[in-house]
């Protein structure tokens, strides 16, 4: 038997199988019951550096006109039937913005009077409240709940009909849209992970394993969660939860799979249950520790980016997988050494070894004609690679969180029908003077110079400090905020326009929500240069260490970014070609490369380990990529639908986020797995030969007992 560390750890774990369960539960209790609130946030300049120019602009705004406010709530009205407003609804709406304002709610400040718009269908009343923050943002979205309640009881009866939107009804709507999400997302991955390991173990027992005890982990791991977003002062946007959800039981259940298939291995070879358990901690341990190193180098990558939600994302997912490892190599042992053989009631199946003919027929093809099989799969990676062309990146992070049916969403809606788009949420241009007062003359001639922009339809006049030396420009533009032609317009002619024209002594910086979709765009730019490079060769180095090759893991890591390549571009071909969606949520390609490239790698790393065991046992090349798919095929078969599964999850969380980025991961996985680890690297490892393994030398040994094929039923 194995006398290494993961040895000394199983005998340890089977041989004190309750001390190491009361200290889960311990952890558990402690972790649980001091752990604070997850900080959330649904405002996108959160995510930024503050050196950005979006975010300067925001300071300046706030310094240079502390009495001036962007509106935290915008109350829109409008008739029910869709109708112009006539006097009476007018009247009606005058009422209603009094009798709100006179009630006094908790945290709104002031409820100012409705305007029309230019064709009456609609009215908009601000909403004064506290600046949102991560400190105040529970207070402020309960005020919105109880607005909002106030609101529909005042024009109850009438013919008006009203909503929210603005940046705390977002924030509600998208607290709300999470709790459903996560509820849905939730209920669905462990239904689909009951049904798929019924079918594969026939035990209702090793059903439920995974459920009760990374439920019990996933709560450790988001109390730790919050312990280190807090600690850091980091933002964790509302999705994060959801993902955790799948993340935490995909992978824990796959780590469970490896260790139970290993388990029924021995058991079969006739070890008793104890010495079964050991030896499949020693000999897993080593596959799933490398698989998890990869897993949670690649999402501490993310902690390189600069933008603020793939910096609390990444660590937040690593901690989680960490966790999950942990009791996948202790505390999933300790459980199964008490149960033994009952573990698998009432199927007699674990005692048969089955003769896993799929596998063994599919890995006959690949030795035969490895360059057949690489060419193939190459092939179709590629020309769903292709969709990649069309790749366009949309920035509404907020609405990409939440449902059109959010009141906020619905309310922006109504909003647009009365005002060009651009109006929603104008683009702030201040010009600063460092020397005192502005000069009043050159104010109309920077502010003509700024409507000669394209894409600008309006600009204001300027509306000036108190001290003189600061200007505002509120700059409508002719597109939507959020749109690719606002985008354009604010990161180039109106930036440039701005920087250029403003006068002598002056400092021009463009502000608003649009500037900071251009910040967000650049700050992407630059974490793809950064983090992608980074993530590759840390994980080219786990590998390297793990086959001790240096050549294998270069044609490894290029199958991993050829499936990234054709995940984002089927997923383009998906959401953009069919469904009609003018861009991907602008995160998914990072999104897909962290998960694609670290999840997607456990199951090469698999096939991996066991060709090379196959050629250290004298098998040639093409022999040793036979007998790797046939004993490794149904283990990443059964991992790869579980894992993708509970990904493909959150496509019924109801956003545009989660249902791109679950299409997305579990595409990617199921690429990984039924693609690249089961056709691609094999062949490319039958065609390259022994040399795949240099410089380490791979002789044949004696040989020793067979140990069972595993299959993905029985």
């Amino acid at each position: 038997m194995d006398t290494g560390v993961f040895a000394k750890l199983g005998r340890l774990v089977v041989h004190r199988p309750w001390w190491v369960i009361a200290a889960w539960v311990l952890l558990a209790i402690v972790v649980i019951a001091t752990a604070p609130a997850l900080p959330k946030s649904t405002d996108e300049s959160d995510a930024l550096p503050r050196d950005y120019e979006s975010i300067q602009a925001a300071n300046l705004g706030q310094q240079a006109f502390p009495s001036a406010f962007t509106p935290s709530m915008i109350i829109v009205f409008e008739r029910a039937d869709g109708a112009a407003l006539n006097s009476q609804d007018t009247a009606k709406v005058s009422q209603v913005v009094t009798d709100l304002g006179g009630k006094h709610l908790t945290d709104v400040e002031a409820v100012l009077p409705a305007q029309p718009s230019p064709n009456n269908l609609v009215q908009l009343s601000a909403v004064k409240m506290p600046q949102l923050s991560g400190g105040n943002a529970q207070e402020l979205t309960n005020a919105a709940k109880g607005l909002r309640t106030e609101l529909q009881s005042l024009v109850a009866g009438s013919d008006l009909k009203a909503g929210t939107t603005g940046t705390v009804a977002q924030q509600l709507d998208s607290q709300e849209a999470s709790k459903n999400s996560n509820s849905i997302v939730g209920i669905a991955t462990v239904l689909l992970i009951l049904v798929l390991l019924l079918v594969i173990f026939r035990s209702p027992i090793i059903a439920l394993l995974p459920i009760v005890l990374i439920g019990v982990v996933s709560q450790i791991a988001n109390g730790l969660i919050s312990w280190v977003v807090k600690l850091f002062g980091m933002q964790a946007d509302s999705s994060i939860s959801s993902i955790l959800i799948v993340v935490l039981f995909g992978v824990g259940t796959d780590y469970i799979l490896f260790l139970m298939f290993r388990y029924r291995e021995r058991l079969r070879a006739g070890d008793d249950p104890k010495r079964a358990m050991v030896t499949a901690v020693s000999r897993v341990g080593e596959a799933i520790t490398s698989a998890a190193a990869v897993v949670i180098i690649a999402f501490l990558t993310m902690a390189l980016s600069l933008f603020g939600f793939f910096r609390s994302m990444g660590p937040s997912l690593a901690i989680a997988v960490a966790v999950t490892l942990l009791a996948g190599l202790t505390l999933v042992p300790a459980v199964v050494s008490l149960l033994g053989t009952k573990v698998f009631w009432p199927s007699k199946a674990w005692r048969r070894e089955p003769e896993a003919a799929r596998f063994a027929a599919v890995g006959r093809a690949v030795g035969r004609r490895p360059a057949v099989f690489a060419g193939v799969s190459g092939v179709i990676m590629v020309a769903l690679a292709i969709g990649l062309v069309n790749f366009n990146p949309t920035f509404d992070l907020a609405s990409g969180s939440m449902p059109d049916t959010a009141e906020s969403q619905v309310a922006m809606k109504s909003l647009e029908k009365g005002l060009p788009p651009g109006a929603t949420s104008p683009t702030n241009v201040y010009l600063r003077s460092d020397n005192g007062p502005l000069d009043k003359t050159s104010l109309g001639g920077f502010g003509a110079d700024l409507r000669k922009v394209p894409g600008v339809g309006a600009v204001g006049q300027p509306q000036l400090s108190k001290d003189g030396t600061t200007a505002n420009y509120s700059v409508t533009l002719t597109s939507d905020p959020a749109s690719d032609a606002a985008i354009h317009t604010v990161g180039g002619p109106l930036r440039d326009t701005a920087h250029a024209s403003a006068p002598a002594g002056t400092k021009a910086l463009v502000g608003g929500v649009t500037a900071v979709y251009v910040d967000i765009q650049d700050t992407m730019n630059r974490d793809y240069r950064v983090v992608f490079p980074v993530a590759a060769v840390l994980i080219m180095l786990v590998l390297g260490l793990m086959l001790r090759s240096v050549v294998s893991p270069w044609y490894v890591m290029a199958s991993v970014g050829l499936g990234f390549a054709a995940t984002l571009g089927a997923t383009t071909w998906l959401f953009q070609g069919i469904v009609g969606e003018s861009g991907l949520i602008f995160m998914i390609p990072l999104i897909i490369y962290m998960f694609v490239v670290a999840l997607g790698t456990d199951y090469n790393i698999l096939m991996m380990a066991r060709l090379r065991e196959e050629t250290k046992e004298g098998k040639s090349p093409h022999e040793a990529a036979a007998l790797a798919i046939r004993h490794t095929g149904p283990t990443i078969a059964a991992a790869g639908v579980i894992l993708a599964g509970s990904l493909g999850a959150l496509m019924l969380a109801g956003n545009a986020l989660l249902a791109e980025m679950g299409f997305a991961l579990a595409f990617g996985i199921l690429v990984a797995a039924f693609v690249m680890a089961m056709f691609f690297v094999p062949s490319l490892t039958a065609l390259v030969g022994r040399a795949a393994w240099w410089p380490g030398r791979v002789r044949a040994k004696a040989p020793e007992p067979r140990e069972p094929v595993t299959s993905a039923r029985g």
